[in-house]
Formats: structure tokens, C-alpha cells, sequence
């Protein structure tokens, strides 16, 4: 008898257990974020919601944006949640986003949220443009440590220097849009010719310049400055660079997709998103995020990076991205690496 009691439990364990986990709100959940981090981004979202699972579709920023662009006519999403802002407010333009303003909207600094009412979009982390420097490599090849934008174009780089892909990769994107910015349309074309002339490689993740500057495949990587401050607190021998002319910069962002039959559950994500615990976790990996104030300090993380970062027009980046990014292909994708 005490054994069939038992086995009666067991069976009433697992079958809670199986109900347990279907009544759990499936949530699709598009993103960019680095995929060493979604585990992380996941648990302690489930910390505080545990009957919400995240399924993740992950892959560079470019990629994230075709596939959703793609998917217009039968969104496959729920939500998204950390992408380029500037790939947002593209989608934003395309009627493809719910209006909804997150709880604690008002706590974000402004740059990182919609100016409608109710937002589209809300910011959870900045990432900006810099320079990755290995000193050993850059020794050994004879090259001068560079301080501007200008100074990569010197035929002394030839060779040295991988960016990323502006079609996969959204640093790729800050940086493009940006040099447009600082020396206008004609300027900044002249000098991505100027420096496709010194690149080795074009590669389709925004942190991998830095970590091959970081591990001496190559002496200078055009990336974002907190790889640059985590490979260099690792140990690696690299200077991270503040260009002189100012860095480009974007948003990591949440939005709801237009026609998600999870909508509460969506909603729940995109508070969460905003909330004061989930700022603490990116600053775990950003060193400017949307709250402000709560930052800590990240070792290595230039001083004067944040006065570096340009007043950047969003709106043109969004509005002009097709164009910018075709334009870009035609010039410079014959040396991409494979996909």
C-alpha cells in the first residue's frame, strides 16, 4: 500500500510539474544582446516573473532588423528587446510597433525613450564608439598609436584595421551614420573610401574587431568602447581610443510588435525592461544606461568618452538607412568576411 501511495505521488509531482510549465506565457523575444548575456537576461527577468518563459531569436543588429522588416505582414515576434533604436524607430516608421508606455517611463533619461505619447520604444543602454589598440601588435609593425578618425587613413594602417559590416552589425551602423554626421554627406563618403583603402576585414559583429585587436589577429579594431574595456581588464595589451572628431553611438531598445498575441505578457517585459533591477544588470556590461544615475564605474572605460559622443540624429540614421546601407555595399563589401 505504502508503495502504491508513493507511486501516486510521484505521478501528482510530475503532473504538477507538467502543468506548471504549460501554463507558463511563452514569449518570443527578438534581440541583438551579446548571447554570452541572455542567459543572465533571462534568469533575472524570471527572478521576478516566472510564468513568463523567453524563447530568444538572436542575431546581429542588421540581421534582427531584415528578418522583422521581412516579417511585417505576419510578425513572428512578441517583442523585442535590445535592439538599436535606430532599427526601432524604422520600425516604428513602417506602423509595425504598439504604442504602449512602459511603468517608470518618467525615471529614463529623455534621449532614452520616444517623444510620443504613449511611446513605441523605450532605451535600456548606450553603446559608443571607439577604438581598440593592441600596443604589442602596433609595436611590432612600426605604427603610430592613432588619435583621430582622420589618422586610419594613413597608409601606415594599410592592412591593420577590421570594422564592422553596417548591414549585420549595428556598431557597423553607428559608425557609418556617424562619420555622415561629422563630415557631411560628401565628406563622409570621401573618407570611408579613404579608409577601405587600410582595412583588412569587414566583420559581421560589432565586438569582433576588438577582440581580434585584443588577441593580436590584427593591430586596430574599430568596435565599441566597453569591449574595449573588458578585453583590456582581461589583460590584453590595448589602448582604447577616444577619436578626436567625437563617436557615434546608439541605443540598446525594447518595443512591443504590432499584433503579438501575448500582449500581457509583453507589457510585463517591456516594464521589467526599464525597471531599476534590470539597469543594475546592463550596467553589467554598458557603462551608460537609462537611468540616470545609477551607473557605476567600469574599469577601463575612457573618462572621456560620454563628452566624446556626438549630438546624434537619430532621425536621419532611421530615415536614411536603406539608402546609407546600400550605398555602403556597392562601395566596400568585397572585403567582408564570409558569412
Amino acid at each position: 500500500m505504502m508503495k502504491v501511495k508513493s507511486l501516486f505521488l510521484m505521478l501528482c509531482v510530475l503532473l504538477f510539474g507538467s502543468v506548471s510549465a504549460m501554463a507558463k506565457t511563452q514569449l518570443t523575444v527578438y534581440t541583438a544582446v551579446e548571447a554570452e548575456d541572455l542567459k543572465k537576461y533571462a534568469a533575472t527577468f524570471n527572478e521576478d516573473h516566472p510564468d513568463i518563459e523567453i524563447n530568444w531569436v538572436r542575431d546581429s543588429t542588421g540581421i534582427v532588423t531584415a528578418k522583422l522588416l521581412a516579417e511585417k505582414d505576419n510578425p513572428q515576434a512578441d517583442i523585442v528587446w535590445g535592439l538599436a533604436a535606430t532599427s526601432l524607430m524604422l520600425l516604428k516608421e513602417e506602423g509595425m510597433l504598439e504604442a504602449y508606455s512602459p511603468k517608470g517611463i518618467g525615471d529614463l533619461d529623455p534621449k532614452f525613450r520616444d517623444s510620443a505619447n504613449p511611446a513605441t520604444w523605450t532605451g535600456m543602454d548606450a553603446w559608443v564608439a571607439a577604438v581598440c589598440f593592441n600596443t604589442v601588435e602596433g609595436e611590432k609593425s612600426g605604427l603610430p598609436m592613432p588619435s583621430s578618425w582622420q589618422d586610419l587613413t594613413d597608409p601606415v594602417y594599410k592592412g591593420h584595421i577590421n570594422m564592422p559590416n553596417p548591414n549585420s552589425s549595428g556598431t557597423g551602423f553607428l559608425d557609418v551614420s556617424s562619420w555622415l554626421q561629422l563630415f557631411g554627406e560628401d565628406g563622409g563618403w570621401a573618407y570611408m573610401d579613404a579608409l577601405h583603402a587600410n582595412i583588412n576585414n569587414y566583420t559581421h559583429s560589432g565586438s569582433k574587431p576588438c577582440k581580434q585587436a585584443a588577441a593580436g589577429e590584427v593591430a586596430i579594431g574599430i568596435s565599441f568602447a566597453f569591449r574595449g574595456a573588458k578585453s583590456k581588464a582581461d589583460g590584453a595589451p590595448i589602448e582604447i581610443i577616444v577619436p578626436s572628431e567625437g563617436v557615434g553611438w546608439d541605443m540598446e531598445a525594447t518595443a512591443i510588435i504590432k499584433g503579438t498575441k501575448n500582449l500581457e505578457a509583453a507589457k510585463t517585459l517591456a516594464d521589467w525592461s526599464i525597471s531599476l533591477k534590470a539597469n543594475q544588470m546592463y550596467n553589467d556590461a554598458y557603462a551608460v544606461v537609462g537611468i540616470p544615475g545609477i551607473a557605476k564605474p567600469v574599469e577601463h572605460f575612457p573618462e572621456n568618452l560620454v563628452d566624446s559622443m556626438i549630438d546624434n540624429d537619430f532621425a536621419f540614421a532611421a530615415s536614411n538607412r536603406s539608402r546609407i546601407l546600400e550605398e555602403w555595399q556597392n562601395r566596400y563589401d568585397s572585403k567582408s568576411e564570409p558569412q
